[in-house]
């Protein structure tokens, strides 16, 4: 198993603000890769920072990703779909130099094709040119790169086809396979914000995620998945926006239950897509540990008990019942008791009340002065005596 964390763009916490600093910032953070924003578009100025990039991430076998814009109209008219991939073609040249591994690329909207298997076979066809484009720029064989190792010796990127998160835009889970299963040298990108919120919220559970995984490889064969993840905020099938993963009803910890407990076989980049990106992405990381210590611990409980029942001649069930019975015990014993109700009061005889103020004024006068002063003294240290061998105060 393999695991990859990383966050969409430069760590918020970097303060140099470009690509090879973000690396960096990234690296010290025990992260391993990343992926490079190109949403809207490539500036051309942006392209030493590319190169430099590039030799960083060879040097250190750091993943590097892409994504490209966001607005595409791959169903548009032919203007439309143009005028997309001339920004995409901006966004391949970029992954050239900096050795991307994935390249995440959106549809848009369905256009006049609808949803059906016309529209599925026209985006087929569209990212079927794409992939071509990317194996012509990177054997180029009339250009020299010396300074580009990983050009003449690697493989090209890999076209990501992403899942949308709203129903008017072409990529649920069946399109997103369907195309990839037939156009070679694409791969999904699950977006699982995306899938979440298509869903109507539908990744819950470990469970959920464990048929996520399955449905894709059985479809496609794969074991490497490229993933993008963050809170969401959604409505009737649509996401609205993304959130940080704490402030969302999709919650990271039954993902890093699945990988750790049923993904051994999983090759797997995450992406932090939320707006906290490198924090979300440790979250991420601190909870796939924590999965990962629960497991080592439940491991160790049943191999102690196994010695055990071997020792005493009892069963595993018998002793496992035996320690939740123990444990109810203790949690039981742990609550605090429930205070006895109180006696109703009697009644008070008429004769009894008006003697009341007397007999008061009566005691209070006749008390001694110092006897009243060390009643007082007691009083207020019984205000402050804490017993010393208490540890739940706080």
């Amino acid at each position: 198993m393999s695991i990859k964390l990383g966050p969409a763009g430069v760590p918020l916490s970097c303060k140099g603000r470009t690509i090879v600093e973000g690396m960096d910032d990234i690296i010290s953070l025990g992260l391993e890769t990343m992926e490079v924003q190109t949403v809207r578009m490539v500036a051309p100025q942006h392209f030493e920072q590319y190169w430099q990039a590039g030799v960083l991430a060879n040097k250190t076998d750091f993943e590097m990703n892409i994504h490209g814009p966001y607005y595409s109209e791959l169903l548009g008219g032919k203007v439309e779909r143009g005028r997309s991939l001339a920004k995409i073609e901006a966004t391949l040249q970029a992954a050239r130099t900096i050795n991307a591994r994935h390249i995440t690329l959106h549809t848009g909207h369905y256009g006049d094709f609808g949803r059906g298997q016309a529209a599925n076979e026209q985006v087929a066809n569209v990212f079927s040119g794409i992939v071509d484009r990317i194996h012509d720029i990177w054997h180029d064989d009339e250009d020299e790169f010396p300074v580009f190792p990983w050009i003449k010796n690697g493989t090209p990127s890999k076209i990501g086809v992403e899942t949308s998160g709203r129903q008017e835009l072409w990529g649920s889970l069946e399109e997103v396979l369907e195309v990839v299963n037939h156009v070679e040298g694409t791969v999904p990108v699950l977006n699982i914000a995306h899938i979440h919120a298509r869903g109507h919220g539908q990744m819950r559970t470990s469970e959920d995620y464990g048929e996520l995984f399955d449905i894709v490889r059985e479809s496609i064969g794969t074991k490497e998945f490229y993933c993008h993840f963050s809170g969401v905020e959604h409505r009737t099938g649509n996401a609205m926006h993304y959130t940080q993963i704490k402030k969302s009803d999709l919650n990271f910890e039954p993902l890093a239950e699945f990988i750790v407990e049923d993904g051994g076989w999983l090759d797997i980049t995450l992406i932090s897509d939320s707006p906290l990106l490198e924090h979300d992405a440790m979250y991420m990381m601190q909870n796939i540990e924590k999965s990962r210590h629960k497991q080592l611990e439940r491991k160790a409980r049943e191999d102690r008990r196994r010695a055990l029942a071997l020792q005493t001649g009892k069963s595993e069930e018998e002793l496992r019942s035996k320690e939740t019975q123990i444990a109810q015990a203790r949690k039981t014993a742990g609550q605090p008791a429930e205070p006895a109700p109180k006696a109703p009061a009697e009644p008070v005889k008429k004769e009894d009340a008006a003697a009341e103020p007397e007999k008061a004024t009566k005691t209070k006068a006749s008390k001694p002065k110092k006897e009243t002063k060390k009643a007082e003294e007691k009083k207020e240290d019984d205000l402050f005596d804490f017993d010393e061998d208490d540890d739940d105060l706080f």
